[in-house]
């Protein structure tokens, strides 16, 4: 990652952590249903455990290794391309600092080879 100035590296860890808060938020949303079900008695504890493990072997281990295994410009670049983030949200200072790995994150995007945050 490149030596970025202090005020741009605030504002990637800023950005990183809103990217997976509002990520996170989907998926466990989604989990949410699964407590629905349960207490409806639509699923059985069993099945509920079931998807509880799902979800910690899936998508939350996935958010975690794409939150922080990733360098932060790498992981607010792909939040951008993929529209977790607005670009509009984000200032053009940064959009300047990033443009290497948010460029990089677009080319993927426009051959269809990005892999998008419904297909964790």
């Amino acid at each position: 990652m490149p030596n970025y100035p202090k005020k741009v590296m605030r504002l990637l860890r800023e950005l990183m952590t809103e990217a997976y808060e509002r990520e996170l938020h989907r998926e466990l949303m989604k989990l949410e249903q699964s407590f629905i079900e349960w207490r409806g008695g639509a699923i059985s504890n069993g099945e509920l455990s079931h998807r509880v493990h799902q979800y910690e072997t899936g998508p939350s281990r996935a958010l975690y290794k794409r939150y922080n295994g990733t360098p932060l410009d790498m992981s607010v670049a792909y939040a951008i391309a993929t529209g977790i983030l607005k670009r509009d949200e984000v200032s053009e200072e940064l959009l300047e600092a990033i443009s290497g790995p948010l460029g990089f994150y677009q080319s993927l995007r426009e051959r269809n080879e990005l892999r998008e945050p419904d297909d964790l």
